[in-house]
């Protein structure tokens, strides 16, 4: 019996008890598979022991898997802690039941197993909390008598995969905090009443976050669109002309009179302004500005300008100009006016005299080098005389100093513990609106809040970064005595697997790695229309994101979830074949030609449609037609017939042809009618007389999630480009519907994947992009 005592040893050892390892034993079948998952297990694990928890499962999987040839397929799963519930068995259980034939795919296996999803305790408790609240009156009114395995179920539904254990100590104990503890009347038993059936709505289960529904184009963000969530309350902003009601508001003397006049000049509406630098391409960080800042207005009735930020004459080209405002244009929102910080100029210079006058500035005429860096030294002319500093800003105003002899600079110190930033300096740039008109350029911290307060901007958002001009802020605007706005800081939106900063794009289109700055692998916003990307989709992801103070960094997953869920709804179907298989349909005749009609959005046909030819050649996707048939392969084999998408034909393979490398070039086969044939098990897309085109596939351009921290990639971002981020399908078919279809026109090519007409396009060859393949590739996430 040596060998029962390993064996019992063995089974203790993952944590059986010696009651229940001794009934193992006793079962042959069980005691063997269990033994094999464990030995598998361990070495799946290098030698390592099996922990309980691990020990547990394996049990439940030997004692219930009825086709043992899935038993080391399943043991890794669980060795590796991939499959770590019971609800993850029972599902993988269930599918490898269900999928008797080899190959198992494992993508589908994972997803319907849940492989890989992860749970918080923190979704469990919302979710637990979300449950109570929407029962809270009955939960008050019956107490311990409400049936508490609602709250579980509900619970559950919202998050698949969690362990069902942990939510119920989250009801019970979220329950125990509302209710306290039970009484004598709660301990009684109820008297039966007849239930009520509950009203038959389950069609709706709750989605888990991942899926939010889209209601009417706006995103619903655990239940708030973009709109709502701007609208008011949510943000806690104050009401226009309530500035001084904002933490950390200075009120002067002057400032209920200023915040008078500004409503009298207002009329109490809502202004926000979006003010990007010219000197750039926007990017997806700059959707969330543009949504918030645009958003906000118009969620509370305001107007919102779209402020040019030119205070630099660097050579501002005409082309950033436009293209931001074609992007916010083209994001769906309408600018109430187009001002340029450069507008400001004269009445800018103004106020820098007034300032001198006031006693709050002085030139200085310490180097650039002396003033970086955290201890710069304080500037020994800080306490000239009022005078001299006029004349001498004068003189700089009249071109009499080189650049870098001397800077206006305010009086004040800065959150971070900056002295005295810099108000003006000397630049003999032309300016690309004023010409040479001006050598003396503001800098940002003086221009910013002083353009906000001339276009009476109530809320002044902007990025995180800027809190530290918080002050800055307060103090010029009261320094001045003008009205001053509020500034609100929120979260700035990161994308990883990409990088936005204007000069790491220049470098990736120096480097060829990409084509333009509209190169559909670039997360501008240029290329992501390039792409195909719409507008309601990156602002729906904005408002999937939320108006977090948070900085926030987000998966392209994500985005590209946005992306399918608006495409699914605009894009029409069409058929494309990427790697054309020629088919002859023998008993057609050659000439024959009949039109086969296809709805644009089979799931709603009154929608509209349109007709493809169908000739006696036709194309299939060469991966549609095996020689070789293999376990579970559904599609066309020599065997197997299989059914063309909308023409009611079925078509068996006659007779396979090859060329001289024995490469299949051709298949001539019959057809019949849907109707007379036995059902296929598939129906694949095809293309008669069709129109060629190119397709290009892109994937992530670079391999890793950060490519710009150098403990992820040491050789710095362009040595992290991924080689297959674009593969160009020269010689791809599509089907006639879509011939003339414009620039940015989509479509989803049935089976294959959402497209967009490429800028590249001519009226002789049409060029796709592919946006987003049809489902989410579960290796992405």
């Amino acid at each position: 019996g040596g060998n029962m005592a390993d064996a019992l040893t063995l089974f203790t050892s993952i944590g059986l008890s010696e009651q229940k390892a001794k009934e193992t034993l006793k079962n042959e079948a069980l005691s063997s598979a269990l033994r094999e998952a464990i030995t598998l297990a361990q070495s799946v694990l290098g030698g390592q022991a099996v922990d309980r928890a691990t020990g547990t499962l394996l049990y439940g999987l030997a004692s219930r898997l009825r086709d043992p040839r899935r038993l080391p397929f399943l043991t890794q799963y669980i060795a590796l802690r991939r499959i770590s519930t019971e609800l993850q068995i029972t599902a993988a259980l269930d599918y490898v039941k269900s999928h008797p034939q080899d190959p198992i795919s494992q993508e589908e296996f994972e997803s319907a197993c849940g492989v890989g999803v992860v749970i918080t305790p923190e979704q469990i408790e919302d979710a637990v909390e979300a449950v109570i609240k929407k029962h809270r009156e009955q939960l008050l009114q019956e107490r311990y008598h409400f049936n508490m395995g609602l709250l579980m179920g509900e619970a559950r539904s919202t998050l698949k995969w969690a362990d069902g254990k942990i939510i119920k100590n989250e009801v019970d104990m979220q329950v125990l905090h509302l209710l306290g503890p039970k009484t004598e009347a709660d301990l009684e038993k109820k008297a039966k009443t007849p239930r009520a059936k509950a009203p038959e709505n389950n069609n709706n289960k709750r989605k888990t976050k991942e899926e939010d529904e889209t209601l009417n184009g706006e995103v619903k963000l655990e239940g708030k669109s973009l709109m709502e969530q701007l609208r008011g309350e949510a943000l806690k902003f104050h009401k226009p002309g309530e500035n001084y009601k904002t933490e950390g508001y200075v009120v002067t003397p002057h400032t209920m009179t200023l915040l008078k006049q500004h409503l009298d000049i207002t009329g109490g509406q809502v202004r926000t302004r979006f003010p990007p630098e010219p000197n750039g391409i926007l990017h997806i960080g700059h959707a969330k500005a543009i949504n918030f800042n645009f958003g906000f207005a118009k969620a509370n009735d305001g107007i919102c300008f779209l402020r040019y930020d030119d205070t630099n004459p660097e050579k501002e080209e005409e082309k950033y100009f436009t293209g931001i405002r074609d992007m916010v244009e083209w994001l769906g929102y309408k600018p109430y006016a187009v001002t340029h910080a450069s507008d400001n100029f004269q009445q800018l210079y103004d106020w820098a005299v007034e300032l001198i006058r006031r006693g709050h500035a002085y030139i200085c005429h310490q180097r650039g080098e002396e003033l970086k860096g955290p201890s710069a030294p304080p500037s020994p002319w800080r306490d000239r005389p009022v005078e001299e500093s006029l004349v001498l800003f004068e003189r700089m105003r009249k071109g009499l100093f080189a650049e870098g002899e001397a800077t206006l600079r305010m009086k004040m110190v800065m959150e971070d513990g900056k002295m005295d930033p810099v108000a003006y300096r000397i630049k003999y740039t032309a300016h690309h609106r004023t010409g040479d008109q001006w050598c003396i350029y503001p800098t940002y911290d003086y221009t910013h809040c002083l353009c906000d307060s001339i276009e009476h901007i109530t809320h002044s958002l902007c990025t995180k970064e800027f809190q530290a001009r918080r002050s800055s802020y307060f103090w010029l605007c009261n320094a001045l005595d003008v009205y001053c706005p509020v500034q609100w800081e929120y979260g700035r939106l990161n994308l990883t697997y990409t990088v936005v900063s204007k000069r790491k794009i220049i470098k990736l289109v120096e480097t060829g790695a990409v084509r333009d700055w509209d190169d559909p692998r670039l997360f501008t916003l240029t290329a992501l229309r390039r792409r195909g990307f719409p507008p309601e989709a990156i602002n729906n992801f904005c408002a999937r994101v939320g108006v977090t103070v948070a900085q926030t960094t987000m998966e392209p997953h994500l985005l590209e979830a946005c992306v399918r869920d608006v495409l699914n709804d605009c894009a029409p179907r069409a058929m494309a074949v990427l790697e054309p298989l020629r088919v002859t349909i023998t008993n057609l005749p050659p000439d024959a030609q009949t039109e086969v009609r296809v709805p644009d959005f089979p799931a709603d046909e009154s929608r509209g449609s349109h007709t493809v030819p169908l000739s006696s050649t036709i194309y299939i996707e060469h991966t549609d037609f095996r020689e070789v048939m293999e376990k579970g392969y559904k599609r066309l084999t020599p065997e197997q017939p299989v059914g063309l998408r909308h023409a009611g034909y079925v078509i068996s393979v006659q007779r396979v042809v090859k060329d001289g490398s024995g490469r299949v070039v051709e298949l001539q086969v019959s057809c019949s009618r849907t109707e007379s044939a036995e059902k296929p098990k598939a129906f694949v897309h095809w293309v008669s007389q069709p129109l060629r085109c190119e397709v290009r596939l892109y994937e992530r351009l670079f391999l890793h999630k950060n490519p710009e921290d150098a403990s992820e990639v040491p050789g710095g971002f362009l040595s992290d480009i991924n080689p297959d981020s674009l593969q160009v399908v020269s010689d791809a078919l599509v089907d006639r519907s879509v011939s003339g279809a414009s620039v940015f026109s989509k479509f989803q090519f049935e089976r294959v994947g959402f497209f967009s007409v490429d800028p590249d396009s001519t009226p002789e060859r049409l060029v796709f992009n592919r946006t987003v393949t049809l489902k989410e590739d579960p290796g992405k996430i």
